[in-house]
């Protein structure tokens, strides 16, 4: 049997691109000022991650008190300045997409970070050229953990979703890849200790390259959720 997908579809931020401590500490530079305190901005960013722009609005509002529009603005524009100076990758992920070009693999993008920024971050850690398509946040009629990006990345590609592995490292990427059908990884990044990871049948792998050799079949077993 070849367990070999016909297409890889990978998350962008916490899973390709080690951008979650950005925004997080982008987070914490603005709001300690305002004299909230570092534990009670580490538990709101937690809750923040994998969210779409809107959702991380409406919690945003909840802990701000009121319109949080020119705040989340000044949050991504902090955000947008440090990735430009630098952008570091996840553990094994240059390795695995090298590797998976060189065999001629394809793969896209499914992020809910609006498309000209993920486009331009994913350009700046010389990450582009790999992918076919990035389907972004603003480009999908609705987000994760709703399953539309992902049916939507694999429509483009031509491709049954059940043909395509997904990778994420939020419970709401990993939800939105297996209800659109996907074989899906979750490699976690930043959450809670405290919660489960949501068990949808998912397997769960410590690294992007021990992930790609579990959907292929190769290498030691990841275990399932």
């Amino acid at each position: 049997m070849n367990d070999t997908p016909a297409a890889y579809l990978f998350d962008m931020d916490g899973l390709l691109l080690d951008s979650e401590r950005v925004y997080r500490q982008v987070l914490i530079d603005l709001l300690v000022p305002q004299g909230h305190a570092l534990a009670e901005i580490e538990e709101l960013f937690l809750r923040l991650v994998g969210n779409s722009g809107a959702r991380s609005r409406a919690i945003l509002g909840t802990v701000l008190n009121g319109d949080v529009t020119d705040f989340d603005t000044q949050w991504h524009k902090g955000v947008r300045e440090a990735l430009t100076k630098r952008i570091r990758l996840r553990p094994t992920v240059e390795k695995t997409l090298s590797t998976l070009a060189r065999a001629g693999a394809r793969m896209a993008v499914v992020t809910s970070t609006h498309g000209a920024a993920a486009r331009q971050h994913l350009a700046n850690a010389r990450l582009l050229h790999h992918f076919e398509h990035v389907v972004a946040g603003d480009e999908v009629p609705a987000n994760k953990p709703d399953p539309a990006p992902y049916l939507q990345a694999a429509n483009a590609l031509r491709l049954d979703p059940s043909h395509c592995a997904a990778f994420e490292d939020s419970d709401a990427g990993i939800t939105s890849a297996m209800m659109a059908g996907c074989r899906g990884v979750q490699i976690p990044d930043l959450r809670p200790n405290t919660v489960p990871l949501p068990d949808l049948g998912q397997h769960v792998a410590p690294d992007l390259w021990t992930g790609v050799e579990t959907v292929q079949g190769r290498g030691p077993k990841a275990r399932t959720a």
